[in-house]
């Protein structure tokens, strides 16, 4: 008898060694039919995945919905959610419950998405000169007080990070004769926070600079709240500040209140930006002899947005406010000034090349220099389309007033600008794609934090619209006003605005819902391409062997690009009119191949605004030419098959 128990013990255990055996047989990878021309080597291998796993989920709906029958490409199964089948069942569940919260930390790693925190405050007494270099994220509080000469650097603080928080909570206040310099600061970020909560208050002499603070940052946040206030003449000069950055805001708040002898110099400021937003309310309050420069602010940059309320010496003395080069080159954009110098006395602003944007933009004055005793306005050369309402009638001059916009070939262009469009090129001509062309690959490296895609199960059941930002603010933890907080406010703005004309658009969480929508532009014979690796970027490379899609045919695609947010999302839309090539990568020297890269070029252009980057690089003009460039990694184009 207990010989027998034993046998049945040894008999069912090889029963579920079998059963485990067969299970791993289902879910192992398996090598699949070489695929038709046009896929990649890396496409070859379907990737090892339960069957009940949102991977192989997503695999199963690409065989149903694209007919071609080529299989999924690797890059784009990479960006799937990697949950397991209990956490995927788990998470699906919580979402339909509105509990994600509380279980946000495990959501957040095993789902592979961006959530972060801000830093803790540090207290940091300073007495010696210190230079920081290569330096973290830390907050400052109490730093340099009552310092008397000296001089603190920032320099190449915080560098090439995905969330750069920073804090300057009474930084060199009641000093004297103690200078501060803020260079190569955040660089190359993602998201970028900076508080500076009384700074320099009660500072006398000593100078505050910020020069190439935050360039290419993707989302900055920054915020001057009583920064120099009760000041002595400390100047501040902004100077390549938080150029070339994508989107983002800054706070000027009570800025060089009640200070005396402040100059504050803005140059280059939010340069080539897309949506950049500022802030300034009670700036220069109360001051005495405020003097502020505007120059060359948000040039070039993309509808930028600054709202100015009680602003340059609102019940001050002598003030001395001057715009010169303001919003030049910028397409479209909004300014509003509420309050502006309002009961001051003997204040001075003036207007020079104001708003001359290429696509009309909208100025409000509103009870400008209301109330104030010798209040001085000059607009000179300052574009159309401006209102003014309860604007004070006297000491204000009208120049000449142009209207936006230019024609083609009549812009001249500074060496800078063209420096910065052209080295390394982002844009080029469709005759370079053509075997043993050298050329400038531009810097096509991914700069936004690597996340992944959530199951379509997931993103249906959370919130993904403005007017439902307070749920989705619960779901993440984000705080009011926080850093979190811009963050899903710009991607969900950017992915309401309204279709450009011709251009069909969608943001996508999922995978699935992106074929869908390449699907609903193209038909189900499709393929998405991207380049396959970032070899090349930023140096000289030979073209080799070029492939037209399509036969080189006039075809429309779909181009997806990331947005940042918690979980992958893509801003997809249709791109009319294009033709699309798939080419070698070649090293100049040894001519061995070191990438494929895919090119898209853009044949009608006639929409385009003159100010694009890719006329000042290329000329002449909308409609006059095709505009060339690659697409980045991690970006994608979608085309039906050959």
């Amino acid at each position: 008898m207990h010989r027998q128990i034993k046998m049945d013990k040894i008999v069912k255990l090889n029963i579920c060694f079998f059963l485990f055996l067969l299970l791993s047989s289902l879910t192992a990878s398996r090598r699949i039919p070489i695929p038709p021309r046009g896929s990649s080597k890396h496409d070859l291998l379907v990737p090892k995945s339960n069957p009940f796993s949102p991977k192989s989920s997503l695999i199963r709906y690409w065989n149903n919905q694209i007919t071609n029958k080529l299989p999924i490409p690797s890059f784009l199964i990479s960006k799937a959610s990697p949950l397991q089948p209990i956490e995927f069942s788990l998470f699906t569940k919580l979402a339909s419950n509105h509990t994600l919260s509380s279980h946000l930390s495990s959501f957040c790693s095993s789902a592979n998405l961006f959530c972060f925190t801000e830093s803790k405050s540090t207290s940091s007494t300073h007495l010696n000169d210190s230079n920081f270099a290569v330096y973290d994220a830390k907050r400052f509080s109490n730093y340099g007080a009552s310092r008397v000469g000296g001089f603190d650097t920032f320099k190449n603080y915080s560098e090439n990070t995905n969330f750069a928080s920073t804090g300057f909570s009474k930084y060199s206040g009641a000093s004297t004769g103690h200078n501060e310099g803020f260079s190569a600061y955040a660089t190359d970020g993602n998201v970028a926070n900076s508080n500076f909560t009384s700074y320099a208050t009660d500072a006398t002499g000593g100078t505050g600079e910020f020069n190439s603070y935050m360039p290419r940052v993707n989302v900055p946040d920054l915020q001057f709240a009583s920064y120099s206030a009760n000041g002595n003449n400390h100047p501040m000069s902004f100077n390549s500040y938080v150029d070339d950055t994508n989107s983002g805001n800054q706070q000027f708040s009570n800025y060089a209140k009640n200070g005396n002898g402040v100059p504050v110099g803005f140059t280059s400021y939010g340069d080539t930006s897309n949506v950049i937003g500022s802030s300034f309310s009670h700036y220069g309050e109360l001051a005495n002899g405020a003097n502020d420069t505007f120059k060359a602010y948000t040039s070039n940059a993309n509808n930028p947005r600054n709202d100015f309320k009680a602003y340059g010496g609102s019940g001050g003395n002598a003030g001395s406010d001057t715009f010169t080069g303001y919003r030049d080159g910028a397409n479209s954009g909004t300014d509003t000034f509420t309050s502006y110098g309002r009961k001051s006395n003997s204040g001075k602003t003036n207007f020079v090349n104001y708003g001359k944007s290429f696509n009309p933009g909208s100025d409000s004055f509103r009870e400008y220099g209301k109330g104030s005793t010798g209040q001085s306005t000059s607009f000179s050369i300052y574009a159309l389309n401006a209102t003014f309402k309860e604007y004070t009638k006297t000491g204000v001059k009208f120049g000449e007033y142009t209207k936006p916009g230019i024609k083609d070939g009549s812009k001249k262009v500074s060496g800078s600008l063209v420096n910065k469009w052209t080295g390394p090129a982002k844009f080029f001509r469709e005759k370079m794609l053509k075997k043993g062309t050298v050329m400038v690959m531009p810097d096509i490296v991914d700069k936004m934090p690597k996340r992944s895609f959530l199951p379509r199960s997931i993103t249906s059941r959370l919130p993904f619209a403005s007017n439902k930002l307070s749920d989705i603010k619960d779901v993440f933890q984000a705080r009011d006003n926080s850093t979190l907080e811009h963050v899903l406010t710009n991607t969900l703005s950017e992915c309401e605005r309204a279709p450009s004309p011709g251009e069909t658009k969608q943001c996508v969480g999922s995978i699935e819902d992106m074929i869908d929508f390449a699907a609903s532009v193209l038909g189900h014979d499709l393929i998405a391409r991207t380049t396959e690796n970032v070899e090349g970027s930023k140096k000289e490379v030979m073209i080799g062997e070029v492939k037209r899609v399509n036969g080189g045919k006039l075809t429309k695609s779909v181009s997806c690009h990331q947005s940042l947010y918690p979980y992958l999302v893509y801003y997809c839309h249709s791109v009319p009119k294009v033709r699309v090539y798939v080419a070698d990568i070649l090293d100049v020297d040894s001519k061995a191949k070191i990438n494929t890269g895919v090119a898209i070029c853009h044949i009608d252009t006639s929409a385009w605004s003159p100010g694009h980057g890719a006329f000042v690089a290329l000329g002449p003009g909308p409609g006059l030419i095709e505009v060339c460039h690659w697409i980045f990694e991690n970006d994608m184009t979608w085309t039906t098959a050959d």
